[in-house]
C-alpha cells in the first residue's frame, strides 16, 4: 500500500449505513423486485428468481431504505460480508438481514465503494467483527461503520473504479446480449417447430423419441476417489449436475486426469452435446456444452445427430417442467437415462432441420464466444482488484486496459 493512502473507518470516509425494514411483504405475481440474500451474487444482483411486490408495498418498504445507484447492498447474515452494487435505474426494495452502504462523495467516490468492499482488507474486517452464532454467523449494524480500510486519494479512486468498471460493464453487456441471443433462438424454435405442429404433423415429419435424434445417449461417471492418479494432473473438464443450471457450459469447476477418464465410466462428450441432470435438486435441468468435457454419473449426455444439435437442446430445455414431473424417488428426486432417452418428440424432415441449424448456428456461436470472453474478463478483473486496492499496481499502469475494453 502506498504511503499517501489513509486507513479510515467507513464512517470517517463518509459512508452511511441504512438498515432494512425488518418485515417481509407478501409476494405478488408481478411488480417491483424485493431483493433478498440469494440475489447477491459476485458483486451484482441476480433478479432472475427475485420475489415481486406491489407498488403499495414497494413504497412502504422503501420509506426507510430506498436503494440508489452505486449503493452497496450488504448481507449481514447467512453469507455475511457478501455485497452487490445497485445498478443505475433499478427500483427495488430491501429484504431482511440486508443493509445499504452509501458514500456521500465527500471522501469516497460512490462508484469506487463497490470495489472497496470486495478486497482482502474488507474480508479481514468481516472476520474481525463477525459474530459466530449457533445457527448463523452475523454482523451487527453498529459495527459495520467502524470497519477500517485503506482509502486511496479521490482521483485514484475514480481511476480504479473506471478500470474495473469498464471490465465489469463489458461482462454485463455480454450477459444482456446473450439473453437476446437466447430469446431469438427460442423464438425461431417455436416458429419452426412448435407452431408448425399446432394442428397436425407436416408432411415428412414423424413422432419419435429423443434417442432417435441422437448418435448415442449415455451417463457420465466418477473415477475412484481414493486413487490420486485419477484426479491429478487435473486436465479433463468434469461436469457435475449442479453446473447444469447454466444454459451453456464452457468451463467446469472440477477436473479429472486422463488416467481417471480411461479407468471410469466417464466419457468425453463433444461440443453441442445436450446434458440433462438426473439426480437431486437439479434433476430435469438441461444445459448445452460449449466445449468438450466429461461428467459425473448424475448427468445424461445426448450426443446429437447431424443438424439436430440445436433442435435437441432447445426441445429438451423447453421440456424441463415435463422432466421434473417424471422424477422418481422419495428422499431424492431422480430421473433415469431411459426416461430421458424415451422422452417423446417430433422429428422434422431433413430440409427443415438443416435450415433451422443454419439460422441458429450464428446465434449459438456468438453466445458461446461471449461467455468465453466474459470469463477471461472476469479473471482479469479479479486479478487486478487486489493489486489495485493494495497500491501494488498503480492506475496509470492499468489505464490501457480501460481503453482496450471500451
Amino acid at each position: 500500500m502506498t504511503s499517501e493512502w489513509k486507513i479510515q473507518s467507513l464512517r470517517e470516509a463518509g459512508v452511511s449505513l441504512i438498515d432494512c425494514d425488518h418485515r417481509t411483504p407478501p409476494a405478488a405475481e408481478s411488480g417491483y423486485p424485493y431483493v433478498a440474500i440469494p440475489q447477491l451474487k459476485q458483486g451484482r444482483l441476480d433478479l432472475s428468481d427475485v420475489r415481486r411486490i406491489t407498488r403499495e408495498h414497494f413504497l412502504e418498504w422503501t420509506r426507510k431504505a430506498n436503494p440508489q445507484t452505486n449503493d452497496v447492498i450488504l448481507s449481514r447474515r447467512c453469507n455475511p460480508g457478501e455485497t452487490s452494487v445497485v445498478p443505475d435505474g433499478l427500483e427495488c426494495a430491501l429484504g431482511q438481514n440486508l443493509v445499504l452502504l452509501r458514500a456521500d462523495a465527500s471522501k469516497l467516490f460512490p462508484p469506487f465503494l463497490r470495489w472497496l468492499v470486495r478486497g482482502s482488507d474488507w474480508w479481514e474486517q468481516i472476520g474481525k467483527f463477525l459474530n459466530v452464532g449457533a445457527v448463523f454467523d452475523s454482523l451487527k449494524c453498529a459495527d459495520i461503520p467502524n470497519f477500517r480500510l485503506p482509502i486511496p486519494p479521490f482521483a485514484e479512486q475514480q481511476a480504479i473504479a473506471g478500470v474495473l468498471g469498464a471490465l465489469d460493464d463489458k461482462i454485463e453487456l455480454n450477459r444482456r446480449m446473450n439473453e437476446t441471443l437466447e430469446t431469438l433462438a427460442r423464438s425461431f424454435f417455436k416458429s419452426h417447430f412448435v407452431d408448425a405442429v399446432a394442428t397436425k404433423l407436416p408432411k415428412g415429419w414423424r413422432a419419435g423419441k429423443l434417442r432417435d435424434c441422437c448418435e448415442r445417449v449415455e451417463n457420465g461417471g466418477t473415477p475412484k476417489r481414493d486413487e490420486p492418479s485419477y484426479w491429478t494432473p487435473a486436465t479433463v473438464p468434469w461436469l457435475t449436475s449442479g453446473e447444469v443450471r447454466q444454459a451453456i457450459v464452457t468451463k467446469t469447476d472440477n477436473f479429472i486426469s486422463e488416467e481417471g477418464l480411461e479407468n471410469s465410466s466417464a466419457k468425453l462428450w463433444p461440443p453441442a452435446t445436450t446434458v440433462v441432470a438426473l439426480y437431486g435438486a437439479t434433476a430435469g435441468q438441461v444445459c448445452f456444452l460449449g466445449d468438450t468435457m466429461c461428467s459425473n454419473q448424475a448427468c445424461c449426455g445426448l450426443i446429437p445427430k447431424k443438424d439436430l444439435r440445436y433442435y435437441v437442446y432447445l426441445h429438451a430445455s423447453s421440456s424441463v417442467a415435463a422432466f421434473e414431473q417424471q422424477t422418481r424417488g422419495s428422499a431424492q428426486q431422480n430421473l433415469s437415462q431411459q426416461i430421458v432417452a424415451d422422452f417423446p418428440t417430433v422429428i422434422p424432415d431433413d430440409d427443415t432441420l438443416a435450415e433451422f441449424d443454419q439460422i441458429v448456428h450464428p446465434l449459438f456461436s456468438r453466445w458461446i464466444d461471449n461467455l468465453k470472453e466474459s470469463r477471461t474478463l472476469a479473471e482479469l478483473r479479479d486479478a487486478l482488484l487486489p493489486k489495485l486496492l493494495s497500491g501494488e499496481l498503480r492506475v496509470p499502469a492499468a489505464a490501457n486496459i480501460k481503453e482496450a475494453v471500451a
